[in-house]
């Protein structure tokens, strides 16, 4: 198998490292069929022993087309025995042949909880290399990047202990606090404005703060800004937005506000920050102005572009971002997820509609599950089994499938749940657009809530209406980011007994406010609680007939009156403001939902 370039050539040389980086992704790429079954070999081999395989039938035997025979196709709750029994102190080989050093949580959820994902040492290794491929490719296209700095607000999340003392944790928190981050070689990709100690500070307003900070004391450095997810980048302007007064006096004086009492991230600001009148009262002068618009590059002016993911549920920013940014490229690099890293945009100046993923061949095996649409008849409705699985390279043009993967942390045809179009080639890799996660409907920060979950909690709140003699006739739902943070908004349309609405007290949708949060997963309560990256929900009670008027809508626009049922979540601006003019009262949840690190059934760390 092709051996990436382990790390930069000894004489600093960017041009000549990122040409050997280039030249082995096209090697990967032109030979992705045998680096793929080179992949399944290794994997199979060095976990031959292991409980997983042998229960299955595999018996040692590392044969591609007997995997593909004998293995399931599975989905998180068919592993979920055996992942607890791992969380519950369980050493033995089970899954991986290597010790299973940590668990990663997964932004997707199971019964409420985050998904945990086994992992072993190596694969911070495997991450890093495709954190390595991203300078080259953007140096194709704005090239001297490295004269500059990145301004990426990049924050941990909290981490708790399974029963038997393995860490888990978010796949970023875990790189962040690892060596391969902490101890970097300098690296012009990972050469950021905010110092490591303000990245790896728990207190999430310490953290903004002091990035914050720095990133305003480096204002003509800085060519890049960005963080991982849209939201989390309009939340940090946002924050801007209200705290520059005190950032312009810790600039005009050379002191730290008082508010950051982490001695660590103290010493590392105070390295930066010095004082500067001058910079001080331009950046006053810009956030004194009645219009935001062009905010970015009129404080950073030498911005070359925004690099975050707009992609899927996070393309609702894209406006916000062009605001904020007056129109700079809004940039993709890469895909990646709890369960594998997966591959990176080799067009990166493209329009955020446009963006395709290309997969790396040695990451893990991949294989994909066509997706069945409902406009492709009943004769194509039907469930598929792993007989329909395609390999890498033989996925087809403009087709959608769902990923599979098998990683070498002891995975095995696991459905990862994203659904991807086929957009091209590179070479014999395929590119793919993303179109979504499977059975997501709301969605603000990294929080994904399914129809399912939320009718559920939809139904556990309506109870609180029985009393009062009124009931739920129908509901929809909407995540609302046009403020900051965002938050979810719930329209109830609700039938009284007695025709009177007034007999219900506000306290008593404030309550189901709080049901309906209590009853979501821990990802939505942990983004409530402990990120503050989403804001109290929202219920709107609407007039009497106003889903009939939505009907109506509907079948104005071509929607089938046989078929027409009341869509759970709505995106579409008609709609929303159809809702809203017909809103009666609204109500918001009156406090923070329970939430602590951790699974129920464990003790936080």
């Amino acid at each position: 198998m092709p051996e990436a370039p382990s790390t930069l050539s000894d004489d600093g040389n960017f041009d000549d490292n990122n040409k050997k980086l280039l030249e082995f992704f096209e090697d990967i790429t032109s030979n992705a069929d045998d680096v793929q079954k080179k992949v399944l070999n290794e994997i199979l081999s060095r976990n031959a022993g292991v409980e997983y395989l042998i229960r299955h039938g595999l018996n040692g035997n590392t044969d591609y087309d007997n995997f593909k025979k004998i293995m399931p196709v599975v989905s998180y709750e068919d592993i979920k025995p055996d992942i607890d029994r791992i969380a519950d102190g369980d050493r033995s080989s089970i899954f991986c042949s290597q010790p299973i050093s940590e668990f990663l949580t997964s932004s997707g959820t199971s019964g409420g909880e985050r998904k945990l994902m086994p992992t072993v040492e190596e694969e911070l290794g495997r991450r890093s290399l495709l954190y390595s491929l991203l300078m080259p490719v953007m140096d194709q296209f704005i090239p001297d990047l490295q004269k500059g700095k990145g301004m990426y607000f990049l924050f941990i999340k909290s981490e708790a202990k399974t029963p038997g003392g393995l860490l888990a944790r978010p796949v970023l928190t875990s790189y962040y606090k690892s060596s391969y981050f902490k101890k970097r070689p300098y690296d012009p990709y990972t050469n950021y404005t905010s110092p490591n100690e303000t990245i790896l500070c728990l207190d999430s307003y310490q953290s903004m703060y002091s990035q914050m900070l720095c990133g305003l004391c480096q204002n003509t450095e800085v060519l890049r800004v960005g963080a991982v997810f849209a939201s989390g980048f309009i939340r940090a302007i946002r924050f801007l937005e209200k705290h520059w007064p005190i950032l312009c006096h810790d600039i005009r004086t050379g002191t730290l506000s008082s508010q950051i009492t982490d001695p660590l991230v103290r010493e590392s600001v105070m390295k930066i920050l010095k004082p500067n009148p001058k910079l001080a009262e331009f950046i006053e002068i810009e956030c004194s102005k009645e219009s935001w618009k062009g905010i970015i590059p009129r404080l950073w002016p030498n911005t070359k572009y925004v690099d975050v993911i707009v992609t899927g549920t996070m393309s609702q920013y894209i406006p916000t971002l062009n605001y904020y940014g007056n129109d700079l490229p809004l940039v993709c690099t890469m895909y990646a997820s709890s369960e594998c890293y997966f591959g990176i945009n080799l067009n990166p100046l493209c329009k955020p509609c446009e963006v395709a993923y290309t997969l790396i061949p040695t990451m893990g095996f991949f294989e994909f599950l066509p997706v069945a649409r409902e406009d492709e008849g009943p004769e194509k409705s039907k469930p598929y089994d792993k007989n329909d699985l395609v390999d890498l390279v033989d996925v087809k043009l403009g087709h959608e499938y769902e990923l599979v993967v098998t990683t070498y942390a002891g995975l095995y045809r696991y459905r990862v749940g994203d659904i991807l179009k086929v957009a091209g080639f590179k070479n014999k890799a395929p590119q793919f657009h993303f179109v979504c996660r499977k059975n997501v409907a709301l969605s603000i920060d990294s929080d994904k809530t399914d129809e399912v979950e939320l009718h559920d909690a939809v139904l556990k709140a309506s109870t609180h209406l029985l009393p009062f003699e009124a009931s739920l006739t129908e509901y929809t739902s909407y995540a609302d980011t046009s403020t900051s943070p965002g938050h979810y908004v719930l329209y109830w349309e609700i039938s009284y007994k007695n025709s009177d609405e007034t007999l219900i007290p506000t306290s008593v949708f404030e309550d189901c406010c709080l049901t309906i949060e209590e009853s979501l997963n821990s990802v939505y309560r942990q983004c409530r609680v402990s990120d503050k990256s989403i804001s109290s929900l929202e219920i709107k009670v609407v007039e009497n007939g106003t889903f009939d008027k939505l009907m109506d809508y509907a079948i104005c626009n071509g929607a089938s009156i046989n078929q027409y049922k009341a869509p759970r979540c709505v995106k579409y601006a008609p709609i929303i403001e159809l809702l809203n003019s017909r809103v009666v009262s609204s109500y918001f949840s009156p406090k923070y939902p329970k939430w602590v690190p951790g699974h129920k059934q464990w003790s936080s760390s």
